[in-house]
C-alpha cells in the first residue's frame, strides 16, 4: 500500500466512524432518545455505565460488518478470552480471598481418553489452586481409561481416584466420588467436559461475597469436537418457576458438602437427572438469598452423539427421571401440583385449584370502545373455564350513545358491574378505585382490548397466584397476527423496561425456551394481571400521580417484588392483545411530554433496580428485546479491586 493511500485511510477512518455512530443513533430513535437513555444509564450506573455504552457504539463503529448480534465466536474473542493481564489480576485478587478447599466430583465410565485427559487438565489449569479432583471410575472396561487415571493420580497429589468393582451407574459413582471429598464445597463435573481456567476462582469469589450461600451456579456453553464454543446459556439469578421447567442450575453447580451429605448424596433411581434431583432437595432447605448465580461462562459441555448436550432426547431415561424428581419434590413440599415431561424436553407444572376456587374481580377500564369491550367480555364469558369471577367495567367518561346503551345493558347482567368514573384518563387511578370496590379475594387488571383464546387462561393464572409467596401473575399476550406481544417484562430494556421476545412467532421457543416457559420475572404487564387484593392494597396499588399511563405496572410489580413476593409470567395463559387500538399511540406533544415525565420518574425512583434485573443476564443486551448478546457485557472481567489496580485502568 502506498504512503498516500495509507494516509487517506487514516484521515477517513474517523469520518467513517462518525457516520456509523450517526447511523447507530438513528437506529435507536434519534438524538433525543439516545440522550434520554444516556442520562438514564448515567443515573443508574454512573460514568462506568456510560463508558460501557460508548464502548458498544465503538464496537459497531470499528466493525460495521458486525450485524449479527448473536455472533458468539466474536463475542468470546472480545469479552471472554483470558489475557495474561487478566490472569495476573485474578491471581493478585486471590490474596484477599478466603480459599476453602473445593472438591471437584467426577464420575467416570468409559469416556474417550482424549476427552478425559482434557477434562482433567482443565482442572489442573485452574487459577484457583486449592482444589482436589475426586474421581470415581465406575468399572470402566476401557483399560486406557484406567491407565490414564492411575497416571494422573501419581502425577498430582490433589487428584484422588477410586476404582469401583462393579458398575453402579452415575448416582452410585457420584456417591463414591463424594466419599473421597474433604472440601467444604463440592462441584459436579462430567468426565468429558471442560472447566474454564477461572471457573473455581469465580466460585470462590462468590463464596467470599456471599458467606451465607450454600448453592452457587454459573453460566455455561457447549464445545464441539473441534473445540469451537457455541450456544451459551446466560442464565438469570435464582428463578424458582423457571427451575421447575428444567435444571437451570446444572453446570457449574457448587454445593456445600455438609448439606449434600446431610441430604444423603445422590439418589439411585434418578440416573441422568441425579443432579436435578439433588438440586431440588437442596433448594427445599434453602432461602433464595442462599442460592447465588455467577453470570459468567465457567463450564463447557462437550457435544458428541452420546452426550446430553447434543440433544434432549439422546437420553430419554434422564428426562423421565427429571419428571419423577419434580413430582417427588412437590410431594415433599406439600404442594398439590403435577409435573409432566413435554415433547421438547422441558417440564410443565400444573397446580391444582381448590375445590371452591376464590372469587376474582376482572377490572376492565374503557372510554367508549364498544366493539372492543363487546369482544373482550364476550370472549371472557364464552371461553373461560374458571367460573368464579365478577366483571367490573370502569366507564371512564364514555359519550358514545351506542356504547352507553351497551354498558347499561351490561349493568343488568349477572356477574357484571359498571362503575362510572368521569375523571380525566388516569389508568392508575381508575384501577385503584375499582379495586376498592372489588368483592374478589383476587383482582385481575384487564385491558379492554384483550381477547380470550385459551379457555384455561384464568385457571392457570389463578393456580399460580394462589401459591405461597407469589405476587403478580401476568399472561402471555399475542398480537392478532400471531406474534408475541408480551412474554413478560425485562427491566432496563430501552432505558426503563421492555417486553421479552416481542414480535417473536407464537411457536418460537425463544432464548432457552424462555418465550414459552412459566418463570419468575421482575414485572409483568397490567394488560392482563392477576394479584391478591390484599397484596395490591398493601403496596399502595398503582402510582396515580407520577405514572398515569405508562410504566405503572412495572413500578407496581417492582414494589410487589420489594415486598418479598415473586412475580410470575404464566406462559400457558394465552390471550390476544389488540394493543393500542383503544388509546392510540404516543404521538401528540402532550403525550410525548407525559411519557418523558414517566420515564424520568422511573429512572429516578428505580435507578439501581433498572440497571440489574435478576431475571435477565448482564451478558444479554438492553438495546433489543430478543435476548441477543450485550456488546459489551455488563460484568467486569476481573473483580473491582483488581480492575482499579490493573495497568489498563491507569491509562
Amino acid at each position: 500500500m502506498s504512503a498516500s493511500k495509507a494516509m487517506l485511510r487514516k484521515v477517513l477512518r474517523p469520518v467513517r466512524a462518525l457516520r456509523t455512530v450517526v447511523r447507530v443513533v438513528r437506529q435507536r430513535g434519534g438524538v433525543l432518545a439516545v440522550s434520554a437513555k444516556a442520562w438514564g444509564v448515567y443515573r443508574r450506573r454512573g460514568i462506568s455505565g456510560l463508558k460501557q455504552g460508548f464502548a458498544a457504539i465503538r464496537t459497531v463503529a470499528a466493525n460495521p460488518a458486525l450485524v449479527n448480534r448473536t455472533d458468539y465466536a466474536e463475542w468470546v474473542r472480545r469479552y471472554d478470552t483470558l489475557t495474561d493481564e487478566t490472569r495476573a489480576a485474578l491471581r493478585e485478587s486471590l490474596a484477599g480471598l478466603p480459599q476453602p478447599l473445593i472438591s471437584v466430583l467426577m464420575p467416570v465410565y468409559n469416556p474417550d481418553p482424549a476427552w478425559l485427559e482434557a477434562a482433567i487438565e482443565s482442572v489442573r489449569a485452574q487459577i484457583y489452586t486449592n482444589w482436589e479432583l475426586c474421581i470415581a471410575d465406575d468399572a470402566s472396561t476401557n483399560e486406557s481409561v484406567k491407565s490414564l487415571l492411575h497416571r494422573y493420580a501419581a502425577l498430582d497429589t490433589r487428584i484422588k481416584v477410586v476404582f469401583r468393582e462393579t458398575n453402579g451407574h452415575i448416582s452410585a459413582a457420584s456417591n463414591s466420588a463424594l466419599e473421597l471429598a474433604h472440601g467444604e464445597w463440592i462441584t459436579l463435573f462430567d468426565h468429558d467436559d471442560l472447566l474454564t481456567e477461572h471457573a473455581l476462582f469465580w466460585i470462590a469469589h462468590a463464596m467470599a461475597a456471599h458467606p451465607d450461600a450454600k448453592l452457587i451456579y454459573s453460566d455455561e456453553d457447549k464445545v464441539d469436537e473441534q473445540g469451537n464454543r457455541f450456544e451459551p446459556h446466560f442464565k438469570p439469578d435464582w428463578n424458582y418457576a423457571l427451575f421447575l421447567s428444567y435444571n437451570m442450575i446444572s453446570h457449574l453447580g457448587a454445593y456445600r458438602t455438609q448439606m449434600v451429605r446431610a441430604l444423603g448424596g445422590f439418589r439411585t433411581g434418578f440416573e441422568g437427572a441425579q443432579d436435578y434431583d439433588l438440586a431440588l432437595r437442596c433448594v427445599e432447605t434453602l432461602q433464595p438469598r442462599q442460592i447465588v448465580h455467577v453470570p459468567r461462562v465457567l463450564y463447557h459441555w462437550r457435544v458428541h452423539k452420546d452426550s446430553t448436550a447434543m440433544a434432549g432426547d439422546s437420553k430419554p431415561y434422564a428426562l423421565i427421571a427429571g419428571e419423577k424428581a419434580l413430582n417427588e419434590h412437590f410431594k415433599r413440599t406439600g404442594v398439590d401440583a403435577t409435573a409432566a415431561l413435554q415433547p421438547r424436553g422441558y417440564y410443565r407444572t400444573r397446580y391444582a385449584l381448590p375445590a371452591q376456587p376464590p372469587l376474582v374481580s376482572l377490572i376492565i377500564p374503557t372510554r367508549n370502545g364498544e366493539d372492543l369491550v363487546r369482544q373482550c367480555i364476550r370472549s371472557i364469558r364464552d371461553k373461560t373455564e374458571y367460573q368464579n369471577y365478577e366483571i367490573i367495567l370502569v366507564d371512564n367518561g364514555s359519550d358514545n350513545p351506542s356504547a352507553l346503551r351497551y354498558f347499561d345493558e351490561l349493568a343488568t347482567t349477572d356477574g357484571v358491574r359498571v362503575i362510572r368514573d368521569d375523571r380525566p384518563f388516569n389508568y392508575s387511578a381508575l384501577n385503584n378505585n375499582a379495586v376498592a370496590h372489588a368483592r374478589g379475594e383476587f383482582v385481575a387488571l384487564i385491558n379492554n382490548d384483550i381477547e380470550v383464546i385459551s379457555p384455561g387462561w384464568l385457571g392457570e393464572m389463578m393456580s399460580i397466584a394462589l401459591q405461597p409467596g407469589v405476587g403478580a401473575v401476568g399472561a402471555r399476550l399475542l398480537y392478532p397476527s400471531g406474534g408475541l406481544q408480551h412474554g413478560g417484562v425485562i427491566l432496563g430494556l430501552g432505558g426503563v423496561a421492555g417486553h421479552s421476545h416481542k414480535h417473536f412467532p407464537r411457536d418460537h421457543v425463544g432464548y432457552f425456551f424462555r418465550a414459552i416457559l412459566t418463570q419468575d420475572l421482575s414485572a409483568v404487564t397490567a394488560a392482563c394481571l392477576v394479584v391478591r387484593k390484599s397484596i395490591y392494597e398493601a403496596v399502595g396499588g398503582l402510582e396515580e400521580k407520577a405514572l398515569t399511563v405508562a410504566f405503572n405496572d412495572v413500578d407496581f410489580c417492582v414494589r410487589v417484588r420489594e415486598a418479598g413476593y415473586r412475580n410470575v409470567y404464566a406462559s400457558y395463559a394465552e390471550l390476544y392483545h389488540h394493543e393500542s387500538v383503544s388509546r392510540g399511540h404516543e404521538d401528540s406533544p402532550e403525550k410525548v411530554a407525559r411519557f418523558q415525565s414517566e420515564v424520568g420518574y422511573m429512572i429516578s425512583r428505580w435507578t439501581e433496580v433498572l440497571s440489574s434485573d435478576p431475571a435477565y443476564s448482564p451478558n444479554l443486551t438492553q438495546d433489543f428485546e430478543d435476548f441477543s448478546y450485550a456488546w459489551p457485557p455488563r460484568v467486569a472481567p476481573v473483580p473491582e479491586s483488581s480492575a482499579r489496580n490493573s495497568p489498563s485502568s491507569k491509562q
